[in-house]
């Protein structure tokens, strides 16, 4: 439903396939922090700017919960996690922030 609150449970990779997972209420804004490298730590040291994964929820207390289960696991079964539903490991969020190419009106199309 339109203006119903959502909170993201969201897991980011660098290219050599660091992890690092995360909650937020503004999936696309922080992700966009993390593109950007605005995120200090281990995510700016390691260039973990791929979202590789994420789940949606209603409340911000069941993310947190899936989020502390998650980070208790060990890498495999996190990388089993993502691969069950990304298994070439591409950057969901590969064109956000990149601006919209608008096709050009044609000529012949308009009305006189």
């Amino acid at each position: 439903m339109f203006g119903e609150k959502r909170c993201y449970l969201y897991i980011m990779a660098s290219k050599i396939r660091v992890l690092y997972v995360g909650i937020t209420g503004f999936l696309i804004l922080r992700v966009l922090q993390h593109k950007a490298g605005e995120t200090d730590g281990v995510t700016k040291r390691y260039h973990v700017n791929r979202l590789v994964y994420y789940e949606v929820f209603r409340y911000v207390n069941s993310a947190i919960a899936r989020e502390t289960e998650i980070k208790k696991w060990r890498r495999a079964k996190k990388v089993a996690l993502i691969e069950a539903v990304n298994a070439t490991w591409e950057d969901l969020a590969a064109d956000w922030g990149s601006p919209i190419k608008v096709p050009k009106a044609d000529s012949s199309l308009r009305s006189e």
